[in-house]
């Protein structure tokens, strides 16, 4: 909710199901197939000082009158993390004191010694094992993937306990000395984490509309305006030797950005990078040469609650405010991956499973030092689906958008999994440019795979370059310095 306005965008019905009633989108059952595939833009007008809670009420009010959703709760038996409790817990009962809420909190950092390993050390006190099992997700989320996990001890009360354990991307280079947070969690708590098929609650949908009721004449004039500038910008040219670029969306609207050139501008404003990946210059024609060169701060003041979508739009007009930029969308040809059907080894798909690709299940018994880092499983996906989420599945691998030329038919379960470029033969701890010459080697350790081969080898698919028509943003006019503050 911003400013009496709320905005949901490019959501499936799962999705919207999933936020109006808090649950993950393997736990909502049921329902027509379409429920993963069509989207929906729902812009709504509510109270300035509505509620979380409140909002999901509201949406759920929505869902069913306008889609006529019915759902009713169920339980299922799905394969999840689970933490069990061993003969001899080490546990030591809470003294009373520390945080009081149960919330683990880090202690110590990664690598805090030269040479030493970069172990995590993760101290509780007070704390329950349902509030440690409910937070490993994110301590431990290089293991986890981000599943869930659930506290099937039986253990009661508040407990004191520290656990150390080795990074997921070190565990490989640190030998014998490393230990992972499964072994760790065995050996100094006397728990198990594993992986074991759990009743879980779930939302079982009964019934719902593909279409949803027509909207009323006029209602989307009484929506909240979207504010599209900065209340005030202070653009400067960065300091010699900036350290790299960064953006910070602090609290009240305050927006720090820093280090970045007129290029890295435009494409921020237009959402056409991602400051955690490479960048795809196909997608931005036009931009002269020396808009890769100078570099700039913004700090600019908007409106307390925002969000990044506004930040977009009002960075996109203070660049035609202040630097002359003029620009315009078009088809062109650009480079993309073409994903093409080598000899396939598809399963076909199990119609009853939710359609869509989530982090697998690593199970603590394998050889992890061995075991690729990334894992996702795929149900009842269709190719098409595939290559929608290959550039953000593959990251460094993968750095133009990937289009649908297999000619296959259908939906299909698979599982794929590969390394990363940092964890390939010759390449520990190397940088990006380094990685990428190494996944183009294609050996790693232990046989281990590049996500290109993975496709190959796992799937029978592979990626081949070629030109396809895309729009692109074409700049028409640019000013090299921008006007004065």
């Amino acid at each position: 909710m911003r400013g009496g306005r709320y905005e949901l965008h490019t959501a499936t019905m799962v999705d919207l199901i999933g936020i109006a009633y808090s649950v993950d989108a393997d736990k909502v059952i049921g329902g027509p197939s379409w429920l993963d595939t069509d989207r929906f833009d729902v812009i709504a007008k509510g109270p300035v000082n509505t509620t979380p809670r409140s909002l999901q009420s509201m949406l759920q009010a929505l869902l069913a009158d306008r889609f006529k959703l019915v759902i009713h709760n169920d339980t299922k038996s799905l394969p999840t993390y689970a933490l069990t409790a061993g003969r001899h817990p080490q546990l030591k009962e809470a003294s009373g004191g520390g945080d009081g809420g149960g919330r683990p909190a880090p202690r110590g950092a990664q690598g805090n010694a030269p040479g030493a390993l970069p172990n995590v050390t993760v101290s509780c006190h007070n704390t329950t094992i349902s509030e440690f099992a409910n937070r490993l997700p994110q301590l431990a989320g290089d293991y986890l993937q981000g599943n869930p996990v659930t506290d099937l001890t039986g253990l009661k009360g508040a407990w004191d306990f520290t656990v150390t354990w080795t990074g997921r991307n070190a565990l490989l280079s640190a030998g014998a000395d490393g230990i992972s947070i499964y072994d760790a969690v065995g050996k100094e708590l006397g728990l198990k984490l594993d992986v074991q098929r759990v009743p879980v609650p779930v939302v079982a949908v009964d019934r719902v509309n593909e279409n949803p009721t027509d909207n009323l004449p006029g209602v989307a004039l009484s929506l909240p305006p979207i504010p599209t500038e900065f209340e005030v910008a202070v653009i400067k040219p960065s300091m010699p030797g900036s350290p790299q670029r960064s953006f910070r969306l602090e609290p009240g609207g305050r927006i720090d950005l820093r280090a970045f050139t007129l290029k890295e501008l435009i494409k921020f404003a237009w959402n056409l990078q991602d400051l955690d990946v490479i960048d795809n210059d196909d997608m931005l024609v036009g931009a002269p040469k020396w808009s890769e060169a100078e570099r700039f701060d913004i700090i600019a003041q908007a409106t307390p609650a925002i969000d990044i979508d506004s930040v977009h739009l009002m960075f996109r007009r203070l660049l035609e405010d202040r630097f002359k930029l003029a620009a315009h969308t078009a088809d062109q040809p650009v480079p993309v991956y073409a994903l093409v059907a080598a000899k396939p080894k598809l399963k076909k798909a199990d119609s009853s499973n939710r359609p869509g690709c989530r982090n697998s299940l690593v199970a603590p018994g394998i050889a992890l030092k061995s075991a690729p880092l990334f894992s996702v499983t795929c149900h009842n996906t269709t190719m098409a689906q595939l290559t929608e989420k290959l550039q953000n599945m593959g990251g460094i691998y993968i750095s133009h958008p990937v289009i649908d030329s297999t000619g296959i038919e259908g939906a299909w379960d698979f599982v794929l999994s590969w390394y990363p470029p940092h964890l390939l033969q010759g390449c520990s701890g190397c940088g990006r440019e380094a990685g990428l010459a190494a996944a183009a080697a294609g050996a790693g350790p232990n046989g281990s795979l590049t996500l290109v081969e993975a496709l190959d080898r796992q799937l029978g698919l592979r990626l081949k370059p070629q030109k396809h028509a895309m729009p692109v943003l074409v700049i028409d006019h640019l000013e090299q310095q921008p006007t004065d503050n």
